[in-house]
């Protein structure tokens, strides 16, 4: 039948009356919702007829036409199965004020935390920030450093060689000898980063770590500038009483050289099972520049001293949060890392 009259409009009416009440499934409700008020349904082309008519038959039947479409949609969507999913605001059992589902999110990596954290004191303590290549010469990771080829202190860094004259850094210092080579004394500056070391992966040993350095050159820097620094870390990281102790070593880049021991900031030197019952914590090597390394920069070594300093941020991050497993921080575990 068309509709092209006001009278047959009613007729529209009550057809779409009795196939609304008569709906009794959502397939049917479909259905009457296509038939109706879908793009090609009933409605639409109601609307699409007005074109030909003449301007007075327009305005009598487009009236009508629209207050029966609006009629017709306003029924159906009033209608009870449209709330029963949940899904609209009209549902007395769903609250649009409510919070959604939280998603997870990620945090800072406990090793970031532990760079972050020893970073920040050194740089308010006066210390800049220095970054080098991670894939190094042969000259900056070691000669420069006052190990020549075959000085034997080379065995001890088990080092990643890329060819004969390119490595993967063993450490940080090498970034403190282009410091130098660049910078004109005073200079104060840290220098973390990721170094590598071809060593067995166990819990205590890792093939990669991550490690902060700290250099000082001036004039007149002495071995009490070098213990009050340390101290005045260690306070601020550890605790605010804690003592260091400084037990002599051998580095061949500073000398005299000195390892620290910070006092076991869990049993406060009684002796535990972190400390291995000895009250102290070994966290880091430390020592006066060496001449020789000043003479490679260029620096006078007669009118300036200095003295550097160099902790690994696994071994700080192990005995601060009492782990016994270095592999633990590589892992990528969820129910390790959320705990941070």
């Amino acid at each position: 039948m068309e509709y092209k009259t006001v009278e047959s409009l009613e007729i529209l009416r009550k057809e779409a009356t009795a196939e609304f009440e008569a709906i009794a499934s959502e397939q049917n409700a479909e259905n009457f919702r296509v038939k109706y008020l879908g793009k090609k349904g009933v409605l639409r082309d109601l609307m699409k007829s007005l074109g030909a008519m003449s301007p007075e038959d327009r305005k009598t039947f487009g009236a009508a036409a629209n207050e029966l479409r609006a009629d017709i949609e306003g029924r159906f969507n009033d209608a009870p199965w449209q709330n029963k999913t949940g899904a609209s605001s009209t549902d007395a059992g769903f609250d649009p004020t409510l919070p959604g589902y939280p998603f997870p999110s990620g945090s800072l990596h406990p090793l970031m935390k532990i760079r972050d954290e020893i970073r920040n004191i050194f740089v308010s303590m006066g210390f800049s920030i220095a970054y080098g290549p991670e894939v190094e010469s042969d000259y900056y990771n070691f000669q420069a450093l006052n190990m020549p080829p075959f000085h034997p202190a080379r065995d001890m860094q088990d080092t990643f060689y890329i060819d004969e004259k390119t490595v993967l850094r063993t450490h940080t210092s090498p970034v403190q000898i282009r410091v130098m080579e660049n910078v004109k004394p005073p200079i104060r500056a840290i220098m973390p980063g990721r170094v590598y070391r071809n060593e067995e992966i166990s819990a205590r040993s890792y093939c990669l770590f991550h490690q902060i350095e700290g250099l000082y050159v001036d004039e007149n820097v002495s071995f009490s500038d070098l213990k009050g620094t340390l101290l005045a870390f260690s306070r601020r990281f550890f605790d605010e009483k804690t003592h260091i102790k400084i037990r002599p070593s051998y580095f061949p880049f500073t000398e005299p050289s000195v390892e620290v021991d910070v006092e076991c900031f869990l049993c406060k030197g009684k002796g535990c099972s972190i400390c291995k019952q000895s009250g102290w914590l070994e966290i880091l090597g430390a020592g006066m520049v060496h001449p020789n390394v000043f003479k490679y920069c260029g620096i006078d070594p007669e009118k300036y001293t200095g003295f550097a300093f160099g902790m690994g941020i696994e071994r700080i991050a192990l005995l601060k949060y009492g782990i016994d497993d270095i592999r633990l921080f590589y892992e990528n575990d969820a129910r390790f890392l959320k705990q941070f």
